[in-house]
This record gives structure tokens, C-alpha cells and sequence, in this order.
């Protein structure tokens, strides 16, 4: 005699037969009924710990259902990020400076960004000081550069003061020279 065949697990239930393999949903409520004692939430798998990172965490949160959490309106229950330090005074100082050491022979432009300079690295120094600045170190660039500006920019001047002084000045003794001949050819006098 052969053996029955297997039921196919995968065949469709007959109609009309229950479907056993899982139980039946349980009849609850949605919500409880109010005024009635809420649960307390589940424990994880790891127990009562500390909280994942990017969770609040509540202070007495785990004393009783309910604890901890903070009213709604009475503020935030992350602390307010750091703000970033303001160190643009220090850095345009050094910009500064440093264009006007490089531009000396523009020496109007050169001085006014040595000016500039000067004014940006001392706000960039005080605000340093105050802390809300980590680059006291450009600014003092700054400053030093601005200086170094300033003072090629106001050599330059004095360069071109005193080359334009000494304009009177002529090496040239020959009386007969208009400095306009352009001839290369010797005229001799007859004679």
C-alpha cells in the first residue's frame, strides 16, 4: 500500500474552514478609559538604561509613569548649541594687511588698507580677549602688516618726492645735444 500524499502547505484553504494557524485578535480599546491608570512603558531588551544618543532625557524618568517630562511652553529640553566663534574681524585684517604690504606702490590704496587693517586687528584682538574670537593671531598679523603697509606706502612717496627734486640735475654737458636727433650719422664741421 502507498502512502498518502502530503498536504500542500502552499494550497489555498477549502472554503468555509477556519484558519488555524494563528490566533484570533484580542477585543481591547483603543484608548483607556479616562481617569484610568496608564501603564508604565515597556523596558527594552537591554533594561532600564541610559537612553540612545538623540533621545531626551528626562530627569526622573524612570521614578513613576509620568515623571519628568516638561510642561508644554515652560522650554526646550535640548540645550542650545554653542555658537561658532566670530573670528572674520581677525581674518580680514590679515587680508587686509597683507594687500596693503603687497601694494605698496599703489600708496594711496596701499595706505587706506593699512588703515583698515589696523582698525579690523585691534576689534579682532578685543574680541579675542572677550573670547568670542579663537584667532588673536591674525589679527595681530593683521595689524603688523597694516603698519608695514602704511610706512612702504609712505616711503614710496618720499622716493617720489625726492626722484622728482632731482630732475634738475644733468649729466649731459653737451651743449649742441636738443636730445631730439635721432641721426646716426657724424657731421663734421668744414675747415
Amino acid at each position: 500500500m502507498s502512502p498518502a500524499p502530503a498536504p500542500n502547505p502552499f494550497a489555498p484553504p477549502a472554503p468555509g474552514a477556519p484558519h488555524a494557524s494563528y490566533p484570533p485578535p484580542a477585543v481591547s480599546a483603543p484608548y483607556p478609559a479616562p481617569g484610568a491608570a496608564v501603564p508604565p512603558p515597556p523596558i527594552g531588551p537591554e533594561g532600564p538604561g541610559q537612553a540612545p544618543y538623540g533621545y531626551p532625557q528626562y530627569p526622573g524618568a524612570h521614578a513613576y509613569p509620568g515623571a519628568g517630562y516638561p510642561v508644554p511652553g515652560a522650554g526646550s529640553a535640548w540645550p542650545l548649541p554653542a555658537l561658532p566663534p566670530s573670528n572674520g574681524m581677525g581674518i580680514a585684517a590679515m587680508v587686509l594687511g597683507i594687500c596693503a604690504a603687497v601694494l605698496f606702490c599703489l600708496w594711496p590704496l596701499a595706505i587706506l588698507l593699512g588703515i583698515m587693517a589696523m582698525i579690523f586687528g585691534f576689534i579682532g584682538r578685543a574680541k579675542a580677549r572677550r573670547g568670542e574670537a579663537t584667532n588673536p593671531g591674525h589679527a595681530l598679523a593683521g595689524i603688523i602688516c597694516g603698519v608695514v603697509g602704511i610706512l612702504l606706502g609712505i616711503g614710496f612717496i618720499v622716493l617720489i618726492v625726492l626722484a622728482s627734486e632731482s630732475d634738475g640735475y644733468d649729466s649731459d654737458t653737451d651743449p649742441f645735444d636738443d636730445s631730439y636727433s635721432t641721426s646716426l650719422s657724424l657731421v663734421l664741421p668744414r675747415g
